[in-house]
């Protein structure tokens, strides 16, 4: 990131709860305080601790680059669009019990 003002730019804020922001605001503060290297340390950090509140934040300020590594790392690991398609629509529909 060359500048501050390029770290503050979020493209995508569809669906970041409290909770998301609450991070960003952490992200933002220790980039404003302390540098680069302390914003890298606190994305290392929230990564370890909240694997998937990282990657939506991210994706907050690089969706098509998140959109991207997650459909590279799909393929690699042999899963396709259709796969995920059909995976989503088992998973919403009602589960039918048998008595």
């Amino acid at each position: 990131m060359a500048n501050k003002e390029e770290f503050s730019d979020i493209v995508d804020t569809i669906g970041l709860t409290d909770a998301d922001w609450a991070e960003i605001n952490k992200l933002r503060q220790a980039y404003e305080t302390d540098g680069p290297k302390a914003l890298s340390k606190a994305i290392a950090e929230l990564a370890n601790n909240d694997a998937i509140r990282c990657l939506t934040i991210m994706a907050a300020f690089f969706p098509d680059m998140v959109r991207e590594q997650t459909r590279d790392n799909m393929a690699e690991a042999g899963i396709t669009e259709q796969d995920l398609r059909e995976l989503i629509r088992k998973l919403q529909s009602p589960s039918i019990k048998t008595h």
